[in-house]
């Protein structure tokens, strides 16, 4: 595929949005890869990363192992996403802990959005997808149920794993790879590591990524050559039982005092935004929410026309 410079910088801001999803637990990048229509390239060249390709690198050379690779649309999303999180996890740690109502709110329209764009690629439904759309919806409803982990345990090891069960997520529309470190009791220490620049704990996390990125990324392209319509069903099931998990307005059931000694919300539950307690920025978080659907609705405009 003969791509130009403004190509590889569209995909460069795709890696920063799939990059800004990231940092939230609750939206998972690779809703956005699916949304702005490269999530099958994706899953295609990481799973090119086998023992072929060091063959190729080995008997033919760099170049021809980097074009086998695909390796300028991997490295143009990696520089997208990397600046995307080194640059907004800052932005995106105010934002949560300041004014989460209208985070969520047009995080909200925006997957809302993302559940019709990915129904619609589905040919054909029958019996055994409507199963899998319900199956994939009680399964990430019930993931968003789960308590987090009280521990916030930084050792090596756990970070390593971390990395390797979060990144699966982190590529599978619906479940976000935030929210599962979050689940784990990884999220603070990968976040503060990042706002501190602890690149060994970085370093740690990233090679715990490509452990679960190489391997997952195969399931999930096999599931694609030989079950897709039903993929995208469980997919779109995924994102519905996320729902519960971005739901602007929460309730919270019980606290924990963190390690700096600062209580933070440990249980919630979605609540209708007129039983909340204090302001429930009704207008504004209707309008962003709005605004977080239009913006799917246009990316799908400008893909149908670019194709």
């Amino acid at each position: 595929m003969n791509r130009t410079i403004k190509d590889y910088i569209i995909i460069s801001l795709k890696g920063m949005a799939m990059g800004a999803a990231d940092v939230v637990p609750g939206v998972s990048g690779g809703t956005i890869a699916f949304i702005s229509g490269i999530y099958e390239e994706l899953l295609g060249s990481i799973s090119n990363v086998n023992l072929d390709l060091f063959k190729t690198l080995k008997k033919e050379g760099f170049k021809e192992a980097w074009k086998q690779l695909n390796g300028n649309f991997l490295l143009a999303l990696f520089i997208g996403i990397f600046i995307s999180i080194i640059s907004l996890a800052k932005a995106i740690k105010y934002l949560l802990e300041n004014e989460p109502i209208l985070l969520w709110s047009f995080f909200f329209g925006l997957v809302l959005a993302s559940i019709i764009y990915i129904a619609k690629q589905i040919s054909k439904w029958n019996f055994v997808s409507v199963i899998a759309l319900i199956l994939g919806a009680f399964l990430a409803y019930y993931i968003t149920t789960l308590n987090p982990m009280v521990s916030e345990s930084s050792s090596s090891l756990y970070i390593l794993f971390a990395g390797a069960i979060a990144i699966c997520a982190m590529i599978l529309p619906g479940i976000s790879g935030s929210f599962i470190l979050v689940l784990l009791g990884a999220y603070k220490p990968v976040l503060d590591a990042v706002n501190d620049r602890d690149f060994k704990t970085i370093l740690v996390f990233m090679v715990g990524a490509v452990v679960g990125l190489l391997s997952f990324s195969k399931v999930l392209k096999w599931l694609f050559a030989n079950y897709k319509n039903y993929t995208l069903a469980a997919l779109t099931g995924f994102i519905i039982g996320s729902l519960n998990k971005i739901w602007p307005w929460k309730e919270t059931l019980t606290w924990r005092t963190n390690s700096h000694g600062i209580k933070v919300p440990f249980n919630q539950q979605s609540i209708s935004p007129f039983s909340f307690d204090g302001d429930a920025q009704l207008l504004p978080a209707v309008i962003l929410a709005i605004f977080g659907f239009a913006l799917i609705l246009i990316m799908e405009k400008l893909a149908v026309k670019k194709h």
